[in-house]
């Protein structure tokens, strides 16, 4: 009996071991659950979130631009399309199914299939045979992890002989442009397949067959058209093609906002600087998606096209500007001595608000297909090319000398040739005798110009000796220049603006005049502008803008939407002087147009308008595309005009640039004409326009 006892004694013991393991491993397996849920919960429930819902955006139509009396400049064209989207789990040979089906249904254009395209479809399609490519050492390697994956799909694809590939069929070719953009979108984002020339037919049969090619849809794109052709394309700039996307250059910025690689952007100008408001608001769509698979979509936010910019261009005065440029080039070109001269430039500006009117430029050009010379837009150049001015910048210089104490109203000096030591004369286009500061304007007198820049230097003139001039006056002279807008940036709402250049070589005397007269360093037409715009309202300085307002987008096609934001005039600058000061460089604007004797009177005398002015003559060295082909630097003549009207009331600036316009005699008043003709078109169409609403409210009022 004792025996039998000692026998059974172990088994409880057993049992009760198994039951305290159980408990201990239940015990560490609560203890997990608990950490899982309790520490890590948040973390697992974000990561099947991420895994098992994915958010997609669709692009909109991006925002319309019209011009400052509501005409379209900028619309978007809808266009049939279809898309491709691919999904997490999509295999490559599903892929090569769907484009094959595609191919049956619509014609793709196969000029950008490439011929690494084409190897690599023939592998997909010949894996036995891409198999054979790779040696049984080469597979080794991949296990010993000598080699990866990848290595060996590149030693397929360099393997692969044009002998492979020369056998596609014109089908076969297309289904490989087909597959090609497939694989060029990112998951869950509906790439383009197909956006140019989509037939009805093609969109219908593609509609049709839906359910036989999962991933492709059909859907309405759009692509920008331009109301008035080439006019001021410079300046509104260019969107990016739905293959180009993002430009590589700026790929970092724009994913860091909620971009897609294959997003069209604003590439340039306007386009490029007002992106964030032209773009709209894409609809958000949530996959929900299971093993991979899409299961469900949700719309989480309908989308809104870009807002809309109502520019400050006036486009029917534009193209008046235009056209009175490339008449007076035509005109001038026809002369002789006038082989370097190919562009001219035009802005009209609000000087009350900085509202940039006009921007025009136009320039010879030769056609690279045609060989032919033809005319281009430039109206760009105003902001990104510069030149020496001549004596349009003389108002500057007075001011400069009232402000420094160098000269004071009614100040004079006797206009003769300056003979510095060591180089020749220097003077005005004749003696003019005694001169004060507004006949030295209404006459542009250098001397006049020369003698403040030798006070303002604190230098002395004796004939043919040393001026003694302090070099800061270069300096002293820049800064006052920079309170007209002259030298620096203007601030208008455009990219890539030039500030022009300044002299360095300030070795000798004769330079600082030369700086004092506008033959020296060099402005843009823009900064020409503003620097007039600044003289005509009184010394503000205003940023000029392209933009008077951004408007919200409408649902009605044939209207716009309320107003989001209206562009204020803001003041750079005051000139900060005595009243008097500018007063008298007004008066001898004034003079320069509508007194005889002036040297804009011959051309502004008597207009209705009463314009106040300044011409610009500058001796200057060519230095435009074809500089190249002189051993020497050629000299040339740059002519500029400034001007405003009405001179007591001004409504509009102006500033007229037309460089290189003749290379010795005769001599040319192109400048003039433009800046005539220009204004003359301007008083017009207001005129016209007055003219017009006055009927309007006639026949209104006979209805009634």
């Amino acid at each position: 009996m004792a025996k039998e006892k000692k026998k059974k004694t172990p088994i409880p013991f057993r049992l009760n071991f198994m039951f305290f393991l159980i408990f201990i491993l239940f015990s560490s397996l609560i203890i997990r659950l608990g950490i899982v849920q309790i520490v890590y919960g948040d973390d697992y429930l974000r990561e099947v979130d991420r895994t098992e819902n994915d958010v997609a955006n669709t692009p909109v139509p991006r925002g319309k631009m019209y011009d400052r009396n509501l005409n379209p400049v900028v619309d978007n064209e809808p266009r049939n399309a279809i898309t491709y989207t691919k999904y997490p789990n999509t295999k490559t040979a599903d892929m090569v199914k769907t484009a094959e089906v595609l191919a049956t249904l619509i014609e793709k254009d196969t000029k950008k299939v490439t011929l690494p395209d084409k190897k690599d479809f023939w592998i997909l399609k010949h894996p036995k045979e891409a198999e054979a490519l790779i040696t049984k050492a080469e597979k080794k390697k991949v296990i010993e992890k000598k080699l990866e994956q990848k290595d060996l799909y590149k030693l397929q694809m360099e393997r692969v002989t044009d002998e492979n590939i020369k056998e596609f069929s014109k089908d076969e070719l297309e289904v490989i442009a087909i597959f090609r953009e497939f694989n060029s979108g990112y998951a869950l984002a509906p790439s383009i397949v197909k956006n140019k020339d989509v037939t009805t037919k093609e969109f219908a049969r593609v509609s049709e067959h839906l359910d036989e090619m999962p991933g492709v849809d059909v859907t309405t794109d759009w692509e920008r058209t331009y109301k008035y052709d080439e006019t001021l394309r410079s300046v509104l700039g260019k969107v990016s093609s739905s293959e180009e996307g993002i430009p590589s250059e700026n790929i970092d910025y724009y994913l860091a906002r909620d971009y897609t690689r294959n997003d069209r952007v604003g590439k340039s100008y306007i386009e490029k600087q007002y992106e964030d408001v032209l773009r709209g608001q894409k609809t958000r769509i949530e996959n929900v998606l299971s093993k991979g698979e899409v299961i469900k979509t949700n719309t989480l936010t309908e989308g809104q096209s870009g807002k809309d910019l109502v520019l400050t261009i006036d486009m029917e005065l534009q193209q008046q500007v235009e056209k009175i440029i490339e008449n007076e080039l035509r005109k001038t070109k026809a002369k002789g001595n006038t082989y370097l001269l190919d562009r001219a430039f035009v802005v009209l500006m609000d000087p009350n608000t900085g509202e940039v009117l006009t921007m025009a430029g136009r320039q010879y050009g030769r056609n690279s297909k045609t060989g032919l010379t033809e005319m281009n837009d430039f109206a760009l150049g105003n902001i990104t090319t510069s030149y020496t001015m001549g004596s349009s910048v003389k108002g500057a210089t007075v001011y400069t000398g009232f402000q420094t104490g160098a000269i004071a109203p009614g100040s004079a000096f006797f206009d003769r040739k300056l003979l510095l030591a060591g180089a020749k004369p220097k003077g005005s286009y004749s003696d003019l005798g005694y001169v004060t500061d507004v006949s030295a304007l209404k006459k542009s007198s250098n001397v006049y110009m020369f003698m403040t820049a030798i006070k303002i230097a604190g230098g002395h003139y004796i004939p043919n000796r040393p001026l003694g001039i302090n070099r800061e006056a270069y300096s002293i002279m820049r800064n006052h220049y920079a309170q007209f807008g002259l030298g620096v940036r203007t601030g208008i709402d455009l990219p890539n603006e030039s500030v022009g250049f300044k002299g360095v070589d300030m070795s000798t005397d004769g330079l600082l005049l030369d700086l004092s007269i506008g033959q020296y360093d060099t402005y843009t037409p823009m900064q020409l502008a503003q620097y007039v715009s600044t003289i005509a309202n009184g010394g503000k300085r205003l940023e000029p803008h392209m933009v008077r307002e951004i408007r919200n987008p409408s649902n009605e096609h044939n209207e716009l939407g309320s107003v989001f934001k209206t562009m204020s005039p803001k003041v750079l600058n005051d000139l900060g002087g005595k009243d008097v000061w500018l007063q008298r460089v007004q008066e001898g604007f004034r003079q320069v147009a509508q007194e005889p004797g002036g040297t804009a009177y011959k051309y502004f005398g008597g207009k209705s308008y009463r314009a106040a002015a300044k011409t610009g003559t500058a001796e200057a060295f060519y230095d435009g595309p074809r500089r190249n082909q002189y051993s020497a630097p050629v000299p040339t003549i740059n002519l500029t005009l400034v001007g405003y009207a009405p001179h007591n009331n001004p409504e509009v600036a102006f500033s007229v640039v037309v460089p290189w316009v003749y290379q010795g005699q005769p001599s040319d008043d192109i400048n003039k004409r433009i800046g005539r003709d220009v204004m003359d078109a301007y008083f017009k169409l207001k005129e016209k326009r007055a003219k017009g609403e006055s009927d309007a409210d006639k026949a209104v009022e006979s209805t009634q």
